[in-house]
């Protein structure tokens, strides 16, 4: 069961703005294929309305921009954000389509698939002159923003450094996810280095791995583990002067039920490094990164320390992988029991 929505905010933070695509995700059910049976579960998606949920469910003030057709749809999306307390002054109606997006999830030795129908969607066909920065961030302390959407298009990359660009403006914090989607690149075309370098030279954290950074420098990262993660660490703050943090999870694949995971954020004069939690009788993985963002957000605005930051996105992370759709629904509490290993039934 989910635990009861936090209404009370966190300190006196300001607003944290989530700027992407909302869309429908549609799953086979149980461990289907798709359309094996012809029928589908449907869940309300994108990476960064997962983050705006997570945060709101932890009692931030989150709020989510972005753009939906003006039909059931739409308004079905923005429902689920304003159940879970999510602001979405900033969600604009525009002609096109929902973004959709079909999911298989893996069981036993064969893995997840996931298939995209997101052209002609009313946000991807968006652009910077669509959004109104003086107004959208009014209030704002942290701007979300990921590389899926720079994957979407011209439009929609150029919104999204415009985003960044008034936010570092205002001297609102800057977060870029990098979630690499090799499918939506490769129909886009373009170099993706050239398109989100720009955007990450105004971000303080980042989440992503040794191989996102990789990507973004043109450049390969010797040794094991902790090792590489570390001289790719190195390697980013030196090219990116803005940047703080970076935040990753080590995911090591047994089979669609069994993972283990470690989480770790590192910053420029020292690390954070969870240890590795194994994750059975998974239910759902997507939208697990997403959680961990919320997790060490979460952690960073309450001013905790980086290994309190880890811990907490490792715990969500961990969690998320019990539940079904794409968002994280737990709060304070359900990273406090996990951290603690209370695994009993709370009565």
């Amino acid at each position: 069961m989910e635990e009861a929505l936090n209404t009370d905010p966190v300190q006196d933070s300001g607003r944290a703005v989530c700027f992407g695509e909302l869309m429908l995700r549609l799953t086979a059910p149980g461990r289907e294929l798709l359309l094996q049976s012809g029928r589908l579960d449907v869940h309300v998606g994108g990476a960064e309305a997962n983050v705006a949920v997570g945060l709101a469910r932890l009692g931030h003030r989150a709020a989510m921009v972005s753009r939906l057709p003006d039909n059931l749809l739409g308004e079905a999306a923005i429902g689920h954000l304003r159940r879970h307390g999510v602001d979405v002054s900033g969600v604009a109606s525009a002609p096109g389509r929902m973004g959709l997006y079909f999911v298989s999830l893996g069981a036993g030795l064969r893995p997840s698939e996931i298939v995209y129908d997101r052209e002609g969607s009313s946000f991807a066909a968006s652009g910077p002159v669509d959004y109104d920065w003086d107004v959208l961030l009014a209030g704002a302390d942290l701007l979300h923003l990921s590389g899926i959407t720079p994957a979407l298009g011209d439009g929609p990359a150029a919104a999204a450094l415009a985003s960044a660009e008034a936010a570092a403006a205002r001297g609102i914090r800057v977060v870029f996810d990098g979630n690499f989607r090799p499918q939506l690149w490769q129909r886009r075309g373009g170099d993706p280095r050239i398109v989100l370098t720009p955007l990450v030279e105004k971000a303080e954290i980042m989440f992503g791995n040794h191989r996102d950074i990789s990507l973004l420098l043109g450049a390969k990262f010797g040794g094991d583990g902790e090792a590489r993660r570390r001289a790719a660490a190195e390697a980013a703050f030196d090219a990116f002067p803005r940047l703080k943090l970076i935040a990753s999870t080590a995911r090591h694949v047994v089979d669609a039920e069994t993972h283990r995971i470690s989480a770790r954020i590192d910053g420029r004069d020292g690390v954070a490094q969870t240890k590795e939690v194994e994750v059975t009788g998974i239910v759902d993985r997507i939208g697990a990164g997403d959680a961990f963002a919320a997790g060490v957000l979460h952690g960073l605005r309450l001013g905790r320390d980086l290994d309190w930051a880890a811990r907490s996105g490792l715990a969500l992370a961990c969690l998320k992988h019990s539940l079904p759709g794409d968002v994280s629904l737990f709060g304070p509490g359900a990273i406090e029991a996990f951290q603690t290993g209370e695994r009993d039934v709370r009565r």
